[in-house]
């Protein structure tokens, strides 16, 4: 058998057949893992887009929608969904009124106020905007910033900025505007500044001190008091007592280092010095012709006081020498008399209702005009920045003019003709900023009112008359900074408010 090959197949061993079938296996769940793995990393970045956000795809995709709404938007091309963009839709119904200007009833009594004639019982609705707007103005004292049309606004990455700096920090952001609201003004009671020492008898004066946190009473009961005002215990620092004097006004000096005292009996005043603690009487006043001396007004300058007689006549006396060197005569007898701000002014009124200006210097009437409506006057005063003079009179009206007008018009008008008192209006103080005119009458319980100003309307929440707490006032007073308003009473007690708005003394 030569010629027959025999080929000898060797079997393999089984070992050999298990592994390669594992390792098949094994490249089988490799296959599944990695399958997995990539599944786990496809929605980990969907997971990191949706939160962090992807960028870059975000803005391309932005853009081609921005293109395709030009494209939506240009009028010569098809829409993108290749048909023509569908016709505006037409209104149901039009009313043919809607077009026309609808006309405000202005008899109505919420908006008779903004009526400048009587002609006007009809008013469009874009001519009352416009009247509303003026009002609004014109109690604000002027268009306020945040209302500004024109304003320029800040550059995008400076407000963004500005954001980031206010959430930064913490703290109240909430502000408050310079000018003091109309309407309602925030007001406290507090202890009676002289409730350490009420006054015996009722009170004639009451006054701020100048530049210190001290109020001045006096009164009918012979004596001149000091009080520290703190509005909590309000400490009495002093009092003069002036033997057979009842006084019937005093003052602080323009420094604050003196009070002068007159009484009501004869020329004799008194002069107290307060850094010496000395009372000086003053029993004669070189060219005073007067027989009695009770009225008086000092100069802002602190240079004169203004002495009022009898038959009409005005005395200018030098604080320096004690004499006067000026008599000024009106018509009619002397009813009240002011200072302006300068010392170069006087305003004086006559009890027959006439207003005189005087020049210090020369001693000559620069202007005489009759206060409007007045039969006979009771009080006058000026603002200390120039802008006012208020006039009252007999019968409770309080005429505000423009002292600019009172010197330039021939027949000036008031402003405004308060008419919220019943009876004589016997007290008249403006604060140092015009924003408040404190009106008062001795005539008649809780007479006593705070006008707003440059709006010219009253507060509505003082006085409180739930229960009498003035009574009859007879001097009233604010601070130098109007932050307190005192009331003189005819009980003999100072009464004082603490007037929120402001924060200083």
């Amino acid at each position: 058998m030569e010629g027959c090959q025999i080929r000898v197949t060797a079997k393999r061993p089984l070992s050999e057949d298990a592994g390669a079938a594992e390792e098949r296996l094994n490249q089988k769940k490799h296959s599944a893992l990695c399958a997995t793995l990539g599944g786990e990393d496809a929605s980990v970045r969907l997971l990191e887009e949706l939160v962090f956000g992807a960028e870059e795809r975000l803005s391309e995709r932005l853009a081609q929608v921005r293109g395709l709404q030009q494209l939506e938007n240009t009028p010569d091309c098809m829409s993108y969904y290749g048909s023509e963009r569908p016709a505006v839709r037409s209104a149901v119904w039009e009313d043919e009124d809607d077009e026309l200007d609808e006309e405000v009833d202005m008899t109505h009594r919420f908006r008779r106020d903004f009526k400048k004639s009587e002609a006007e019982n009809k008013m469009t609705k874009p001519r009352l905007q416009q009247r509303l707007k003026e009002q609004f103005q014109k109690a604000m004292g002027g268009t306020p910033s945040w209302a500004e049309v024109t304003a320029k606004r800040k550059p995008e990455t400076e407000d963004e900025d500005d954001s980031e700096e206010l959430l930064r920090r913490t703290g109240n952001f909430i502000g408050s505007s310079d000018s003091l609201p109309k309407g309602i003004i925030k007001i406290k009671k507090c202890l009676n500044a002289n409730s350490e020492c009420p006054g015996g008898d009722q009170l004639s004066s009451v006054q701020f001190h100048p530049s210190a946190q001290i109020v001045m009473t006096a009164g009918l009961d012979h004596s001149v008091s000091l009080f520290q005002v703190d509005g909590k215990s309000n400490p009495k620092i002093q009092t003069i007592h002036l033997e057979n004097y009842p006084v019937n006004k005093a003052s602080f000096s323009a420094d604050g280092e003196h009070i002068v005292a007159t009484g009501m009996r004869n020329k004799l005043f008194y002069i107290y010095d307060m850094m010496e603690g000395k009372v000086i009487p003053v029993s004669s006043v070189r060219g005073l012709n007067e027989q009695r001396v009770s009225d008086f007004q000092v100069s802002p300058d602190g240079k004169y006081l203004l002495l009022s007689g009898s038959s009409g006549y005005l005395h200018l006396m030098t604080t320096k020498t004690r004499e006067v060197i000026r008599s000024m005569k009106m018509n009619g007898s002397v009813c009240a008399a002011a200072f302006t701000s300068d010392s170069s002014k006087i305003f004086a009124n006559s009890q027959e209702g006439e207003v005189f200006i005087w020049d210090v210097q020369s001693s000559k009437c620069l202007k005489k005009f009759a206060d409007d409506g007045c039969i006979r006057g009771t009080s006058l005063a000026l603002s200390r920045d120039g802008l006012y003079l208020a006039c009252g009179s007999q019968s409770g009206v309080v005429n505000i003019y423009s002292q600019k007008d009172c010197l330039h018009t021939l027949e000036p008008r008031p402003l405004k003709a308060v008419m919220n008192l019943v009876t004589a209006a016997t007290s008249l103080c403006f604060n140092s900023t015009s924003e408040i005119l404190a009106i008062g009458s001795r005539a008649d319980d809780e007479a006593n009112r705070l006008v707003h100003l440059p709006s010219f309307t009253v507060f509505s929440n003082f006085p409180q008359f739930q229960r009498k707490t003035i009574f009859r006032t007879r001097c009233l007073d604010i601070s130098p900074q109007s932050g307190f308003y005192t009331v003189a009473n005819n009980k003999g007690h100072a009464l004082l408010f603490r007037l929120l708005h402001y924060t200083d003394f």
